[in-house]
């Protein structure tokens, strides 16, 4: 007798939604995005550090890409995290400090495209970009950073978990591992974390501080010093540079011998904090069954001078200051790969948006890296990348510069007769500056003509 019910048809309906969320889910895999604040590209086990202790950044690299050439574009933390999230260049989306971020840069930005793809979006610490929409951009959201109304360490402890007075490291932390004990396999997430450490506490004496998880590590290390630290190299510095943050900033850190080796230990005590952390949020995505199926992409916002020119901080167009670590791991591609293409923080919007299955806007300046894990070389044509800090404020020179793979030139905006052009092939730590020099001056023209059509490109991106 044939059957007039409609309930199979509809079981059969039911049965196809629950198939078919499992399969995108699977399609599209969970994506987590972590940021460090400060740490520069020799700050990792891999990449050949033999006394900092990271053995959880150390796996993702073993077990996934590892780019030994990522930079960034912009060395400070705010325009730097806005060509992050929007992949674009700061000559472009313009923001740096004191701005707002604009809507339509925003709008095309990574956490607002996978909104539209039905992804949960989820971000924890250190935003450090200026935008009123922040709630608009994830399902759950906590924006904070270091106390500075603080002069020492309740800067960096002033959360709570159950009563108990944390540090920034592990209370974003508790939020990521709370965050996936509450997400479902039918719908994939975008978990964004941002953690402030290493970041020195700037208004405090004594500038790093760390939980006491961390407490003994290091404590017999003797660090070596920095490189490039006689007074040679500090004093080929123009007087602007000299006087300015970078110098002001060496003073609370490292200009006794003490200072520097308590600086160090504090920034690698504050790294391996880190670390332990990752370790626990890939712990709960084991647990949580969703560690086959959750990409996980890691980088620094800028790097760091720890020394080197009796300088400190970032911002200048050095390696220095541009270089940073970045790992890619996709556990449904496993494979190891150490590549030496350049890598940015433009390419972190394109390449979650193509994990995501996601379309790249055409505005986007960045290069998807996510094929990198399938074999693939996305960005071995990219033969340079414009470097620049565009920030107007007395105590950093602005400046703006082009890194090739052999070559080096920038010059300062308010200083356009002062230029610096390096041979990195030859000089890698950037002691000798070619420009002015008998024999180099078709380079150093050619150098400035590289950069001022790259500046044109990137302004045409504006329109």
């Amino acid at each position: 007798m044939k059957n007039n019910s409609p309930f199979p048809n509809l079981l059969f309906y039911v049965l196809f939604l629950v198939s078919f969320n499992s399969f995108a889910q699977q399609e599209r895999p969970n994506i987590i995005f972590i940021l460090t604040d400060d740490q520069r590209w020799d700050a990792l086990g891999f990449s050949g550090n033999d006394l900092i202790q990271t053995p959880e950044m150390d796996r993702l690299a073993a077990e996934g890409i590892y780019f030994k050439n990522a930079f960034v574009t912009t060395p400070i933390c705010a325009a730097s995290r806005a060509s992050v999230l929007t992949g674009l260049y700061e000559r472009t989306h313009g923001y740096t400090f004191g701005q707002e971020l604009q809507e339509g840069y925003a709008q095309n930005s990574y956490p607002a495209q996978l909104k539209k793809l039905g992804y949960e979006t989820g971000f924890f610490g250190k935003f450090g970009v200026n935008y009123p929409g922040f709630s608009t951009l994830f399902d759950v959201g906590d924006s904070y950073d270091r106390d500075v109304k603080y002069p020492d360490r309740r800067g960096y402890f002033y959360k709570t978990i159950n009563g108990d007075s944390v540090h920034l490291t592990k209370y974003t932390s508790y939020q990521a591992q709370e965050f996936i004990k509450n997400q479902s396999a039918d719908k994939p997430f975008m978990l964004s974390l941002s953690f402030s450490a290493p970041h020195a506490h700037d208004p405090a004496a004594d500038q790093y501080f760390w939980s006491s998880d961390v407490a003994d590590l290091y404590e017999n290390v003797k660090f070596p010093k920095p490189l490039l630290a006689k007074d040679k190299y500090f004093d080929e510095q123009p007087e602007y540079v000299k006087t300015g943050e970078n110098r002001t900033r060496w003073y609370w850190r490292y200009d006794t011998p003490e200072k520097y080796q308590q600086s160090m230990k504090g920034y690698y005590r504050m790294i391996s904090e880190v670390d332990l952390e990752i370790g626990k949020i890939r712990k709960t995505l084991a647990e949580k069954g969703m560690d086959n199926n959750t990409v996980i992409i890691f980088m620094g916002d800028n790097g760091y001078f720890q020394g080197e020119r009796q300088l400190a901080g970032k911002w200048l167009m050095y390696d220095n200051s541009l270089r940073v670590p970045m790992i890619i791991y996709d556990p449904r591609n496993p494979g190891h790969r150490e590549i030496t293409d350049f890598a940015l923080n433009i390419d972190i919007a394109p390449t979650v948006l193509e994990f995501a299955n996601g379309v790249l806007p055409e505005q986007y300046q960045g290069i998807s890296l996510a094929d990198y894990v399938v074999g693939e070389n996305p960005a071995i044509e990219r033969n340079e990348f414009v470097a620049e800090h565009l920030w107007k404020v007395k105590i950093i020179a602005a400046s703006e510069g082009v890194r090739t793979k052999e070559w080096k030139y920038f010059r300062y905006q308010d200083d356009l007769g002062h230029e610096e052009l390096y041979n990195l092939k030859k000089d890698p730590l950037e002691k000798n500056n070619l420009a002015g020099k008998k024999g180099y001056e078709n380079k150093l023209i050619e150098m400035r003509e590289i950069f001022n059509n790259t500046v044109k490109w990137l302004e045409a991106g504006e329109d």
